[in-house]
């Protein structure tokens, strides 16, 4: 027992030594561009840069977890529950409220009060698209989001990571790329160069800026879901397609890092061979579960040792706030940053809650997971539209930043200060 309480205590007090070192927080971004010496990351003037965030989740990429829903679990799901609810101009009418309200400028000076010093932005590629999406069918709806993030993280001294987290046609084959249950991005060419005109389109826009650290391709390619001799097949063509999308955005930005996550959950680095195909680039994992332990990720670093690149540690979290903790010590030792997801949602296991509206499981979630499979069923199950539209509007409101309740303990796992 005193064994223990021994390693428990070791444990908190290097987390807290830990949490003070320098990270560059706060700092005016007013340098150059976040650069690569090794495997490790510069900042703008050249000093050490260790990336700690959080991810902007649910935000721009909606998840049905978030919202507290199980079956309903990606965007173009929930906007059909939505839409079943109160009709598509209702919807619409949501969907802007929440986009404005969910993350805000007070958002983002908060983050940077807890001394973090990067923001990864999930989004969807519809964004830049004429197809609907989240009450809007505008191929500059992604650029006015991301530039108020941006403009927002400049001023705070934020760097900003854009992540395409649903690519088209779909990079996963999972809830999580919005998409119909196949990547079939790797088999559509039409996809592909879509894929590859739109982080064209992006790197353009941003190439100057030097608030963006860098372009991660693609979220969590090529899930675990299929049998093992698809995957393998698929692995085969991720390493082609980074290549393809790296040089279509060097015609418009040799400035920006592009970051290159592995298959199967951003696991599986195995099927990378050409690992310095260009002269910025790096890769990213994530972890959910397991040890928090150096051997849970010997194999990132493994290979970021063997590549002499840096990896970095784009999604970990959902788990007890002493795991969390042992874990931001293992990866400062092993000089892998990282950023907890999320930052946001409905209850706790991230940076700040979101009270759910009173009735919100008893008529929205109750709502969404009932059998909807007619629109016999769609009907028999409708509650009162008015309520329903109040509640979603109510949902709006309570996301916005005052109205959130910050989740000391969590904040302070992740290495960060909590008293603000």
């Amino acid at each position: 027992m005193m064994k223990r309480n021994i390693k428990a205590l070791i444990s908190i007090l290097l987390v807290s030594v830990l949490s003070v070192l320098p990270i560059n927080a706060g700092e005016p971004v007013n340098g150059g561009f976040i650069g690569i010496k090794g495997t490790s990351l510069t900042d703008g003037n050249g000093k050490p840069y260790h990336i700690v965030g959080t991810n902007l989740g649910n935000w721009l990429n909606p998840e049905g977890y978030m919202f507290g829903f199980k079956k309903a679990n990606c965007e173009w799901m929930i906007n059909d529950v939505v839409c079943e609810l109160v009709g598509p101009d209702k919807a619409r009418e949501f969907w802007n409220a929440f986009k404005d309200s969910y993350i805000t400028e007070a958002d983002i000076a908060f983050i940077a009060r807890t001394g973090a010093n990067t923001i990864r932005l999930p989004f969807n590629y519809k964004l830049f698209t004429n197809e609907d999406y989240m009450g809007a069918n505008n191929p500059n709806e992604g650029f006015r989001l991301m530039d108020e993030v941006a403009g927002w993280a400049k001023k705070y001294g934020l760097h900003v990571v854009l992540d395409m987290h649903d690519c088209p046609g779909g990079q996963t084959g999972d809830n999580i790329d919005n998409g119909y249950g196949y990547p079939w991005l790797f088999v559509s060419e039409a996809s592909q160069q879509l894929f590859c005109n739109i982080w064209t389109s992006i790197a353009k826009h941003f190439a100057g800026e030097t608030t963006v650290l860098g372009y991660e391709l693609m979220n969590e390619p090529i899930a675990t879901k299929f049998p093992k001799e698809v995957q393998d097949s698929l692995n085969t063509l991720l390493e082609p397609l980074y290549k393809r999308a790296v040089a279509a955005i060097r015609t418009v930005d040799t400035n920006h890092i592009v970051l290159l996550g592995g298959a199967q959950w951003n696991s599986n680095f195995a099927p990378f061979a050409d690992w310095k195909f260009d002269n910025k680039i790096m890769y990213t994992c994530h972890r959910y579960g397991g040890e928090a332990t150096h051997d849970a990720i010997s194999s990132f670093i493994d290979f970021r040792d063997k590549t002499g690149l840096p990896m970095y540690m784009g999604e970990i979290g959902h788990n007890t706030d002493q795991w969390q903790a042992d874990f931001v010590a293992v990866m400062r030792k092993a000089n892998i940053g990282y950023t907890f997801w999320p930052y946001k949602k409905i209850d706790s296991s991230c940076m700040v809650g979101i009270v759910k509206p009173e009735e919100w499981d008893s008529t929205v979630v109750k709502f969404a997971e009932v059998d909807r499979s007619s629109f016999d069923a769609i009907r028999k199950a409708l509650p009162e539209q008015t309520k329903a539209m109040k509640l979603l509007l109510q949902f709006c409101e309570n996301a916005k930043f005052n109205n959130c309740v910050p989740q000391k303990s969590y904040i302070k796992s992740m290495g960060l200060k909590s008293d603000n």
